[in-house]
């Protein structure tokens, strides 16, 4: 008997602290993504590069004028110049963290979001992270969005 209560205990224990572990990354991937959209709201491009790991990737899936998908490429320092740039009004990207799934150094983020000019609603999606764990802290990798302009109001989240 003293045996089994010393195994449930370890068990117990050992799920309180995977629980915790889990949490913190949790939050930590928060962390970066709001980084990120805090940085485009302030037009703040070192806050926005942070968010980022060396290499990160920018994609986006949108249709042509034909009406096919296409997936469309932006290297990283061309968005954060754009973001960067002078503008009247803020970038306010708003988002819910729908799912977010880990596997060490690994994350997989989805997250739906509209998306604001100053006050005008300009579009909404989803946008997908990878997200890798470098030196303790989380960066994103890979991002990849989609952009419409109907069916905004079936988000979830919104």
């Amino acid at each position: 008997m003293k045996s089994y209560k010393h195994c449930s205990i370890t068990v117990l224990t050992m799920f309180i602290s995977a629980l915790a572990f889990a949490q913190s990354d949790e939050e930590g991937i928060k962390q970066t993504i709001n980084s990120l959209f805090n940085g485009m709201r302030q037009a703040d491009t070192a806050m926005i590069r942070a968010s980022f790991a060396p290499g990160g990737i920018l994609q986006s899936i949108g249709n042509s004028k034909e009406g096919k998908v296409v997936v469309r490429s932006e290297p990283l320092d061309s968005f954060i110049r754009f973001v960067g740039l002078p503008h009247a009004e803020s970038y306010d990207e708003q988002i819910v963290f729908e799912t977010i799934k880990i596997d060490g150094a690994l994350a997989s983020v989805w997250t739906p979001y509209k998306f604001f000019v100053g006050k005008k609603f300009s579009h909404c999606g989803v946008d997908a992270y990878h997200m890798v764990k470098l030196n303790g802290v989380w960066k994103i990798q890979y991002l990849i969005d989609t952009r419409r302009k109907q069916g905004c109001d079936t988000l979830p989240g919104f």
